[in-house]
């Protein structure tokens, strides 16, 4: 039978007592000293600084995830506010979400016919797609009509176009095609562009057309064609993504997994992977070896073979749940980008002409920040002493973007520290609380002790 475990040494330690306290010890607070209650217990409880509780996270990684952990877990509870209101409330809260219900099936409805609209018009934009794969692989010339179509929404100045044109065109007979496309016109993608490596560009320079396609089920297939090359055999390579069957909170369809070809590399070819070489010295014969070891390394070519969603019943699959999701996100969101942005307008993204479109969000954050430039030049012009803080200003602003990437982490170890900060103050406040009150219980019996 289970027994419970006592600690020995607290049995050995009696209560202070004015027969077993000698004499020569003095109280902890002294008879003439006034004896603290709790109301008189400062507020303000000595706890670790910032920088300690950041250094303590940053070297304790698990902790932060238990942390951001406890503090999802709080997500979506109720607050019991519902459950407090009169029945009569309650009643026509369950009636709005019935109506709520409704809206979701007419939004579902919605997305599965803005869907066959895609697939609808993606058969009548393939001819010029298959035409516009034939003009960058040089197996025809463009028309007339369509130059001149070129022409007028190109903001070049034509009379320099008029100029060099027979110059370009005894150059051009020269070229196939356009060299590079697709490697240009990706390389302005930005969440294409973090991933294509200078190894890579050799490979992709090879690539002649990207295509895209609707699966029976929900999802859809890209199709990167490439011609002969000598880094890997395949004619084709795909990426398909699946999404689940049923909609999501707004009607959106939910992405549930991806799958990619094989890459065959030819001998020695494999840009996702690199050969490390390590020499072993065997102890009793002292003889020695090379050894080679594969090491993956950062490939667009990792792209076909996307992560896999974990299994979050598994503790160890569970640790490393927040990295595959943000893989995850990342896969989905660069086939998204080729499906939405590359395919449908590959010429402006060649040019870099989409670019202008691209960042107009984030134009006017920096609207913004030329602003704050603008009223530090007029206290420029008021005030010469005002060129230092300028520097500063610049200086801050440099350390602004430089950190850019890990604003993300700040935000988690803020609330993670404002969370822990509250537990110590609260823990510490409640044990001060407690040993001046036992110091304070010890004094008094202690005094009547003395007085008898």
């Amino acid at each position: 039978m289970a027994q419970n475990i006592r600690n020995k040494r607290l049995d050995d330690i009696a209560a202070p007592t004015p027969q077993n306290t000698p004499a020569s010890v003095s109280a902890p607070i002294g008879s003439l000293s006034k004896a603290p209650g709790v109301p008189t217990i400062s507020e303000e409880a000595q706890g670790p600084s910032a920088d300690d509780l950041t250094s303590a996270f940053a070297g304790n990684p698990a902790l932060v995830s238990m942390i951001q952990g406890k503090l999802g877990s709080l997500v979506g509870r109720s607050s019991g506010y519902v459950e407090s209101l009169p029945p009569a409330v309650r009643r026509r809260i369950l009636g709005l979400k019935g109506i709520q219900e409704k809206h979701a099936k007419l939004e579902a409805e919605f997305q599965a016919e803005i869907l066959e609209l895609e697939k609808k018009f993606l058969e009548k934009y393939k001819p010029l797609y298959e035409t516009r794969a034939k003009v960058v692989a040089g197996k025809e010339e463009a028309t007339d009509e369509d130059v001149a179509v070129g022409k007028e929404v190109t903001e070049d100045d034509e009379e320099e176009e008029e100029e060099e044109e027979e110059e370009e065109q005894t150059e051009a007979a020269k070229v196939k095609g356009i060299p590079e496309f697709w490697l240009t016109a990706m390389r302005n993608v930005l969440s294409l562009a973090e991933i294509i490596t200078p190894a890579d560009e050799a490979a992709l320079g090879h690539l002649v057309d990207i295509r895209m396609s609707y699966l029976d089920t929900p999802g859809f297939k890209l199709e990167f064609e490439f011609e002969e090359n000598e880094f890997f055999t395949n004619k084709v390579l795909t990426k398909t993504y699946y999404y689940q069957e049923e909609a999501g909170y707004g009607g959106d369809f939910i992405y549930d997994r991806a799958e990619g070809d094989k890459i065959e590399w030819k001998e020695d070819k494999d840009l996702t992977v690199r050969v490390e070489t390590k020499k072993q010295r065997n102890k009793n014969t002292n003889q020695t070896r090379i050894v080679k070891k594969t090491v993956p390394q950062d490939s667009f070519f990792s792209f076909f073979s996307p992560p896999t969603v974990p299994d979050y019943e598994d503790d160890e699959a569970a640790d490393a749940a927040s990295d595959i999701d943000e893989r995850l996100e990342l896969d989905y969101q660069i086939g998204e980008d080729i499906k939405e942005k590359l395919i449908p307008r590959a010429v402006d993204w060649f040019t870099g002409e989409a670019l202008a479109f691209e960042g107009e969000d984030d134009l006017e954050g920096d609207e913004f920040d030329d602003e704050d430039d603008f009223e530090d030049d007029d206290s420029e012009e008021e005030d010469e002493d005002d060129d230092e803080d300028d520097e500063e200003v610049g200086a801050g602003k440099k350390d602004q973007a430089e950190c850019k990437q890990s604003v993300s982490v700040l935000d988690l170890l803020v609330v993670s520290f404002s969370l822990l900060l509250l537990l110590l103050v609260w823990s510490l406040r409640v044990c001060l609380r407690s040993e001046l009150i036992i110091i304070y219980g010890i004094n008094r019996l202690a005094a009547r002790c003395r007085a008898h």
